[in-house]
């Protein structure tokens, strides 16, 4: 962990005469005299009617409070912000995504550290709200538990299961002349049905994963549906684990270790998850002062195979795992392969190892969601980091093994998202082709966007094999398909992705784990010292203060880098 003594403290409202002000404004909330001796924990409540993911947290974190107050402690709920990556995505809203990250971790960090508050719960439901809440439990350094609002339940149309990456393929279709208007309107419709983040494993189900293999939420917190008894009585039971936790004496950094991080690594592969993992697990570690980087992915993903058959690559949704028992089946698995630090402490108070040996789960017999050791999904991680002379610093590569493990084809160069999809919709691109959308980094964007659009609509015309899509950008979970994001340094500050023309062969070697670009370096320099970087798009306001400030995406994209130089 880095250094505590610069975290804020708590500061007790109860200490003597001069606190009768504090007393008071909190007498006005519902405060009673009894109260002031108790532990003050905060329900950070990532509530809203922007998306579906966050609609029903007002629950949760009620119930989380009334878990405080059972345990002795007195609950003080609070809000911060969430935004919608699918309702922006496509869009340049998308850009503010990244950016709400930092923002949901300024903000609870900036409450709980004013109020003086000696815990609090965090609850997250879509995609930046669980790394947004974990970066600011890794900055406070108090007792805190994450809780997962939860997934979605699937929609469905004739008889198949929908969800929001069907409507992202629909378009697709739609423009290839598949599917007509009607049908479109009638997907959009049914897709998603009510409460809760999307139900593949994407971004959200992907990190409450990797936060509760960190052991920073309760047992099974990350694969329960988001409304329904299970989830209610999580939020109930992490209030009252805060509390406990402040008995104790527990705190985030004895939990965040290097080996935590290794578990939540482990867990993302094992289930196939998100790219954005990668970037945020770094920018959790940066905030923890953990030392990890891109290698480690490439050292964990030799010896961990994926299992889990979920969507996007696979055929199942999250829901589907959580009827079969969820993520506690999978973690035995894994540490009776001796793929999993059982010595880790959790939020329970006890080690990983303690916590499974109360737990006799496993998977009923027949079931094709998680597959055995001896006949897994993909043998190694899906999640392959790639470097080259198009990437020096890295490139994060989403491999399934289903679009094959090599790609050679020519360039074709799109400066943004918009100028990519226009050529996509419009029948531009064909097979062979290497599609560059370039400077949506984090800097040059600003914000980092996800490519969930133009990935989806290359699938839905049926070319998914057929070309590969490259970008200083991101990728949705929800995205598949030969992709390779994360690319740094990005084209803003002059990588060698601001250097590709149309044309130019490119190849991507996921066995090598290269991403060549097929120029000579002379050719390569000649064109360094042609170029002129871009005006930056952004130079006020958030977008402009993330710009200014963020590291590439190989460091996480965090914002509070080397601050002290910058002092």
């Amino acid at each position: 962990m880095s250094d505590t003594s610069t975290r804020p403290h708590s500061s007790k409202v109860v200490d003597g005469p001069d606190r009768a002000p504090s007393r008071a404004m909190l007498h006005a909330v519902g405060f009673k005299r009894e109260d002031f001796s108790k532990p003050k924990v905060g329900i950070a409540s990532t509530w809203s009617m922007v998306t579906p993911c966050n609609m029903h947290i007002d629950t949760l974190a009620r119930e989380s409070c009334k878990g405080v107050d059972a345990a002795g402690g007195k609950g003080v709920i609070f809000g911060t912000i969430t935004i919608s990556d699918g309702i922006s995505m496509g869009t340049e809203g998308m850009k503010y995504s990244m950016v709400s990250r930092e923002v949901i971790a300024d903000s609870i960090e900036t409450v709980v550290g004013c109020e003086g508050m000696d815990g609090f719960v965090a609850i997250g439901g879509c995609d930046k709200n669980m790394p947004g809440c974990m970066m600011a439990m890794a900055r406070l350094n108090r007792p805190s538990v994450f809780v997962y609002g939860g997934t979605i339940l699937p929609g469905c149309h004739d008889d198949q299961e929908l969800d929001i990456v069907s409507v992202f393929e629909a378009v697709g279709k739609h423009a290839k002349g598949e599917l007509d208007d009607e049908g479109l309107r009638t997907i959009e419709e049914k897709a998603i049905p009510g409460a809760g983040s999307c139900g593949g494993l994407y971004t959200a189900n992907t990190m409450a994963s990797a936060i509760e293999a960190m052991g920073m939420s309760l047992p099974n917190s990350s694969a329960q549906a988001a409304i329904g008894n299970a989830k209610r009585m999580d939020s109930h039971d992490a209030g009252a684990a805060v509390v406990e936790m402040i008995r104790k004496g527990i705190k985030p950094s004895d939990i965040l270790c290097r080996e935590a991080m290794e578990n939540a690594i482990t867990l993302v592969i094992a289930l196939g998850g998100s790219t954005n993992a990668v970037l945020h697990l770094l920018a959790i570690a940066h905030t923890a002062g953990i030392p990890l980087d891109l290698d480690d992915f490439t050292r964990i993903g030799a010896k961990v195979p994926v299992l889990a058959d979920v969507k996007p690559s696979g055929k199942y949704f999250m829901n589907d795992l959580v009827k079969i028992g969820g993520t506690l089946p999978l973690i035995k698995m894994l540490e009776a392969e001796g793929l999993w630090h059982s010595g880790c402490l959790t939020v329970t108070g006890r080690t990983w190892g303690e916590n499974l040996a109360k737990i006799q789960a496993q998977y009923p017999e027949g079931q094709t969601v998680i597959r055995s050791f001896d006949n897994p999904v993909k043998p190694n991680s899906h999640l392959v980091i790639l470097r080259g002379n198009l990437a020096p610093e890295g490139a994060v590569a989403k491999i399934s093994g289903k679009e094959g493990e090599r790609f050679e084809g020519k360039a074709r160069v799109f400066d943004s998202e918009e100028e990519g999809m226009t050529a996509i919709l419009g029948g531009q691109i064909q097979k062979g082709d290497v599609i560059v959308i370039r400077r949506e980094g984090p800097k040059g964007g600003p914000g980092m966007r996800e490519m969930l659009g133009p990935t989806s609509a290359v699938m839905g015309q049926g070319l998914g094999k057929d070309v590969a899509l490259i970008t200083d950008g991101r990728f949705s979970g929800g995205s598949h398909g030969f992709v390779v994001g994360h690319i740094t340094p990005e084209a803003h500050v002059g990588g060698p992705i601001a250097l590709v023309r149309d044309g130019d062969p490119i190849t991507i070697d996921a066995v090598s784990r290269e991403i060549t670009l097929g120029i000579s370096d002379q050719e390569l320099e000649n064109r360094r010292a042609q170029w002129t970087p871009a005006a930056p798009r952004y130079t006020y306001g958030v977008l402009g203060k993330f710009a200014a400030l963020c590291t590439s995406a190989s460091q996480g994209a965090v914002t509070d880098k080397d601050l002290i130089s910058r002092l």
